[in-house]
């Protein structure tokens, strides 16, 4: 399944792996849950117990690439790079 087609859905949430800095620097996507990257191993069942598909995303894609990685090592499946922060807002912009 594609991105679009999970964001279609309705059915996932959204995690901001940047820091709190950079959130206020650059703006965030007010549906997005904000848990920094150096933080998911400490916050892993707080992910966990999030219902539906989870899609990470970061300044640029390569933070969010690296929490997909480590969830899938963990044994999840639904998860998904969101890429970077203006991508994932304009693609929010258009569903």
């Amino acid at each position: 399944m594609s991105l679009a087609e999970v964001l279609q859905t309705g059915n996932y949430h959204l995690i901001d792996v940047r820091e709190p800095m950079e959130l206020e620097m650059d703006g965030h996507i007010e549906a997005a849950q904000n848990i920094p990257l150096g933080e998911l191993e400490q916050r892993k069942q707080e992910v966990l117990n999030l219902s539906g598909t989870k899609i990470f995303f970061c300044r640029s894609g390569n933070r969010s690439g690296k929490a997909v990685d480590y969830f899938k090592s963990e044994g999840m499946t639904d998860v998904y790079n969101g890429g970077g922060y203006a991508d994932m807002k304009e693609l929010l912009e258009k569903m």
